[in-house]
């Protein structure tokens, strides 16, 4: 395989660890920006339950399939990978923090800005919770208030409003085991609707105000874009695979049927079924077939997508920005696959609604990835677009203890945070 950077481009690559399935992507960004996608690697996933390991091995399995695929495809030899991460663990809340400016001329410079994000760290957490995310919402600077980006600009005081995201430290440890112990370096670690959120949402949805739904198959994650900076984000721990187990027991079938149901039948709207055909399904251990009308299973799926809209109408609600949302909702994830998604979510948030796939990618297996369930594999890679980070910058095997390995991890996590700001 070829060795990482052997010419001008960067090499990197996102690892969606999902609760269905591990998608594994390895793209090049060239020195102008340019963001090809060279291989694509997918393989089912066992190991997790509402986007938390549950099974080290199944996971570590699941992952190694899918980077196997992804090298075979690129040819590159990966070392390092930015991983999504999810959960019902995922929590959020707001933090404030203030500074003076202490420099001659009273000009705000960067460092001035990791000051006072410094100081919005300063909370207290349970000793399970670590920070994953801090977002800033607005700097305010000598009582002007609004500002999204203070550096260069004169004042004294400077007061900062921020969103910091928090997860389990064992969910977070427990994927990044799984990664080491399948041979790679965790370079990096996102949360999957920002992730998603770079891949399929373009500059206007983001500065209008926007809602994406990401429906994945354990849990569905809501991220509220508005003036270009994340305002909200939540995980609801219902998504796909409850959609197939409830399939699974309305109809007495098994998971593979039901699943397989889902994917080739579905229809989240029964109302827009036109010809209600008969699908027939194999009996079970040389019982008689099935046969099942298209507008039960219709009715079934649609119980569960509007259980999830609902709640997704409520986390809309709660983020209290209900009403500065122009650009409706954007759909994506495996789950918004199903025919009929859009105009039920139209119906049950009184917003217009539409399918998100990756946008943005200007080579390579364009089509191979021109789909929802790519968004977050693909907004992983895009992530490390925009903060510059590569695979190449990790070492090609793990040279320390895991626990060390682990506080490398944090202290670019923290990183990251400080010019977090600068990404929307």
């Amino acid at each position: 395989m070829k060795e990482v950077q052997e010419q001008e481009e960067r090499i990197v690559v996102g690892l969606d660890i999902g609760t269905t399935k591990v998608c594994a992507i390895v793209a090049s960004i060239a020195e102008n920006g340019k963001l090809n996608i060279l291989g694509v690697g997918k393989a089912p996933s066992e190991g997790l339950n509402r986007g938390v390991v549950v099974n080290i091995d199944k996971t570590v399995n699941a992952i190694q399939t899918a980077i196997e695929q992804a090298q075979l495809a690129s040819g590159i030899e990966v070392r390092s990978v930015n991983v999504g991460i999810a959960g019902d663990h995922i929590r959020s809340m707001r933090s404030k923090g203030v500074i003076t400016i202490n420099n001659k001329d009273g000009e705000i410079t960067h460092k001035d800005v990791e000051r006072l994000l410094e100081d919005c760290k300063n909370i207290m957490l349970p000793s399970d919770q670590q920070i994953i995310h801090m977002i800033p919402q607005e700097f305010i600077v000598d009582g002007q208030d609004g500002i999204s980006d203070p550096v260069g600009m004169s004042g004294v005081r400077m007061e900062a409003d921020v969103q910091i995201i928090t997860g389990l430290v064992s969910a977070v440890k427990n994927m990044y085991r799984c990664v080491q112990r399948a041979g790679f370096e965790v370079a990096d670690v996102i949360l999957e609707p920002v992730a998603s959120s770079l891949a399929v949402l373009d500059d206007e949805e983001k500065e209008a105000g926007v809602v994406l739904v990401d429906i994945g198959g354990g849990t569905t994650d809501v991220a509220i874009i508005q003036e270009n900076t994340i305002r909200y984000t939540g995980v609801i721990a219902i998504a796909g695979q409850k959609v197939t187990d409830d399939i699974r027991i309305g109809l007495s079938i098994l998971e593979d049927q039901a699943a397989r149901l889902k994917h080739e039948h579905g229809h989240a709207y029964a109302d827009m079924i036109m010809e209600d055909e008969i699908i027939t399904v194999p009996g079970i251990a040389g019982r008689p077939p099935k046969e099942i009308k298209k507008s039960v299973l219709a009715e079934i799926i649609q119980a569960r997508i509007e259980e999830i809209l609902e709640i997704v109408g409520i986390e809309i609600k709660r983020s209290g920005y209900s009403n500065e949302l122009s650009a409706g909702v954007v759909l994506t994830g495996g789950g918004s696959l199903l025919d009929g998604i859009c105009p039920l979510a139209q119906e049950i948030l009184g917003m217009d609604a539409k399918r998100g796939t990756p946008r943005g990618i200007t080579g390579g297996l364009v089509n191979e990835v021109n789909s929802p369930i790519y968004s977050t594999g693909v907004g992983l890679v895009m992530h490390s677009q925009a903060s510059g980070a590569s695979q190449g910058a990790q070492p090609v095997l793990p040279t320390s203890s895991q626990e060390s390995n682990m506080e490398k991890v944090m202290v670019k996590l923290a990183d990251r945070m400080k010019s977090w700001f600068k990404e929307f």
